[in-house]
């Protein structure tokens, strides 16, 4: 595993502000999620649903990257590979939502704030503290590989649970309303946007790593 270096005092104060966004964003997406399912399935299929979904994962998966770089905490989270993937993750996330589902529903009120804090605000202040803040040239084009674990591991237990509680999270993968063929050839589109994005970052992360370095 990547070691990062030490970050500097404006990439920790940029991560805790990550840290704040994010977890407030997710806090009230599951406040909201329970309130719409306490009185059909319940607050447990409810959490269950609300950890069913690659946005709150992938979020989650930020947090728990940028509190390890506010706080200079070692480790897993610090790592050069897990901070690259995220950013694949979290990027992806933005991205399939602006391009794709963000179409099929017109959030208002306190959801409107939770979704753009999710699918917005997020991902691109993650991005930038990536790409400004993270020191780069560490990245090796055989983590993209690596990095696809995460994302394939996510298809699966989405086929499963919507085996189970027949709901599925997204409308490309759903499978009783698509059928398994069309729903594997989406999910094979999505791991193949997965490669691509990932060898993006991979490019751009030794690209940057050419620069001067400097101490954010």
């Amino acid at each position: 595993m990547l070691v990062s270096p030490g970050m500097g005092v404006a990439g920790r104060v940029f991560a805790a502000l990550i840290t704040l966004v994010a977890v407030a964003s997710l806090v009230l997406q599951y406040l909201l999620i329970l309130g719409v399912t306490r009185e059909n399935i319940g607050p447990a299929l409810g959490t269950l649903r609300y950890f069913s979904y690659f946005t709150i994962l992938s979020n989650i998966a930020v947090v728990l990257v940028a509190i390890h770089a506010a706080l200079a905490r070692p480790g897993f989270f610090s790592s050069l590979t897990v901070r690259g993937g995220v950013t694949l993750y979290i990027a992806v996330t933005g991205g399939i939502y602006f391009f794709i589902l963000r179409h099929l529903w017109s959030p208002q009120g306190a959801q409107w704030w939770a979704d753009t804090g999710l699918h917005y605000a997020v991902p691109l202040l993650y991005l930038m503290w990536w790409l400004s803040c993270v020191p780069h040239g560490g990245l090796s084009w055989r983590q993209v590989g690596m990095w696809l674990t995460f994302p394939a591991l996510y298809v699966c237990w989405a086929f499963l649970r919507g085996a189970w509680v027949h709901e599925y999270p997204y409308p490309f993968i759903d499978v009783a309303q698509l059928g398994w063929s069309k729903v594997l050839m989406n999910s094979a589109g999505m791991l193949l946007l997965f490669v691509v994005v990932g060898l993006v970052l991979v490019g751009v992360d030794r690209l940057l790593g050419r620069r001067p370095k400097a101490s954010l």
